[in-house]
């Protein structure tokens, strides 16, 4: 990955999308980025004149056909993994198709790919898994949803795994499942803009931050 730094231009948000995607997995931060502005106000979301990220999804294949998502939502995806822009922050979600995601070459392929340049690289809920199966959690502190946790210890023991943090940035940043990754998706805008702009863009979706240390479901 290339180095961490403020963003001072518009950058490319590629979210991963495929079949059985959580949803909330990939619309929160869809909607956090998107929404998020250097400028305050309503009447800021109206342009794309002070959004500082350019927010797409990406699947597999080029194809007419929808992505289904869990719960019906069909999904036609921006790019394919041949003809997507370069991403600078890289948002691998999870849901049930994480299973033979896993053990998908090519997919795998392209996340070591994309990770090389990208900016950040992180992952909502068992999206962890395609990461770790990746190699890019190696040694790493992450997490991943709390039915998924034992599954990411005992599949990937070179994995730090961290069982009560909503999210954990240690380079790759992974959260914990569904919802945590909006809160992950708002630590990446104060990472990128700086605090003032993701406390401005929660108030304005009326979402309440929460540290990584709140608490988070359990098993």
């Amino acid at each position: 990955m290339s180095s961490r730094a403020e963003a001072t231009e518009k950058l490319n948000v590629g979210i991963l999308i495929f079949e059985n995607v959580e949803v909330l997995d990939f619309t929160g931060p869809f909607e956090v980025f998107s929404r998020t502005r250097t400028e305050p106000g309503s009447a800021s979301r109206r342009t794309e004149d002070s959004a500082p990220f350019r927010v797409f999804t990406v699947a597999k294949a080029a194809s007419t056909t929808p992505i289904l998502a869990t719960g019906g939502l069909k999904v036609l995806a921006d790019f394919s993994f041949e003809d997507v822009p370069n991403i600078d922050v890289l948002v691998v979600p999870g849901g049930f198709g994480t299973r033979p995601l896993v053990e998908d070459d090519t997919t795998i392929t392209w996340i070591q790919k994309m990770a090389h340049t990208a900016k950040l690289v992180t992952s909502v809920c068992t999206g962890a898994l395609l990461l770790a199966k990746a190699g890019l959690l190696d040694g790493r502190r992450a997490t991943t949803h709390w039915a998924a946790l034992e599954l990411l210890q005992q599949s990937y023991p070179k994995v730090e795994v961290e069982k009560t943090l909503r999210w954990v940035d240690d380079e790759i940043i992974s959260s914990a499942g569904v919802a945590a990754g909006i809160d992950m998706a708002f630590h990446v805008v104060e990472s990128l803009c700086g605090k003032d702009v993701a406390d401005e863009t929660a108030h304005y979706i009326e979402y309440p931050r929460h540290l990584a240390t709140d608490p988070r479901s359990s098993t």
